[in-house]
């Protein structure tokens, strides 16, 4: 057995985004058949609690726009043009004995992801993207930032297609080696498109730090009483009748 989040997006709480956690039936291996029969359990263990439709954001998907949705898939751009938003993330960190890495934007986003450098330069103290320098608290809030602006150019075609599904998932995640996940980031989309947000929390940097600032976003997991209670007020349908 494991245990995964559920990303849920939830426009009318201050935290903008809900995590919820269900337990599946893990099947082991590294072949994608393998990944795609656990987020099929997972999926499961959701709308058994009546949590469902959900959308896997990740390259393991098996629906298209799950695939498009995947950090490596997609894009973000900078003054030479466009890069693989796994490179931005990865080249923008600035390490207490380094960094940023600059030339990894020009890498193949896995072969960023593995560079030595991001586990042997030391702590982690910022983030810094073409000058402009982020924050580590909100956790996610470059990683957010950097999402949300590679898919806003095709906002109206996900619109209508992200606002069918109750939350969505990343099998890759486990929330116990990681912070940043694609799925949140995504739930995050959907609640500011939700409150009209988008066009202000894309105009720079320090307008989207603002802007979650203020609404108290924080990844942060639900607690365990908190979440009966929350993905009975999703299954009711509450928060489509909010929209």
């Amino acid at each position: 057995m494991a245990e995964r989040p559920v990303f849920v997006p939830a426009p009318d709480e201050p935290e903008l985004v809900k995590e919820l956690h269900f337990r599946l039936t893990w099947h082991p291996g590294f072949a994608p058949i393998q990944k795609q029969k656990n987020v099929a359990s997972l999926h499961a263990a959701a709308a058994a609690a009546g949590l469902a439709p959900l959308l896997e954001v990740s390259s393991k998907s098996t629906e298209k726009v799950g695939q498009r949705l995947s950090a490596f898939h997609l894009k973000v751009r900078w003054r030479h043009g466009e890069m693989p938003l796994e490179c931005a993330f990865q080249g923008s960190k600035v390490f207490e004995r380094g960094g940023p890495f600059t030339d990894l934007y020009g890498a193949e986003a896995r072969d960023a992801k593995r560079d030595p450098r991001l586990r042997e330069s030391g702590r982690l103290i910022a983030f810094d993207f073409e000058g402009i320098q982020f924050p580590l608290e909100p956790k996610t809030t470059f990683y957010d930032w950097l999402y949300i602006n590679a898919i806003y150019p095709h906002r109206e075609w996900l619109e209508s297609r992200l606002n069918r599904y109750a939350g969505f998932t990343d099998i890759e995640f486990n929330p116990e080696r990681s912070v940043n996940c694609q799925a949140r980031s995504c739930a995050l989309f959907v609640s500011l498109m939700s409150k009209g947000l988008l066009e202000p929390a894309v105009e720079s940097p320090e307008a989207f730090i603002a802007l979650i600032t203020e609404h108290g976003y924080r990844p942060a997991q639900v607690e365990r009483g908190e979440q009966r209670a929350l993905v009975s007020h999703y299954v009711a349908g509450e928060h489509r009748r909010k929209r």
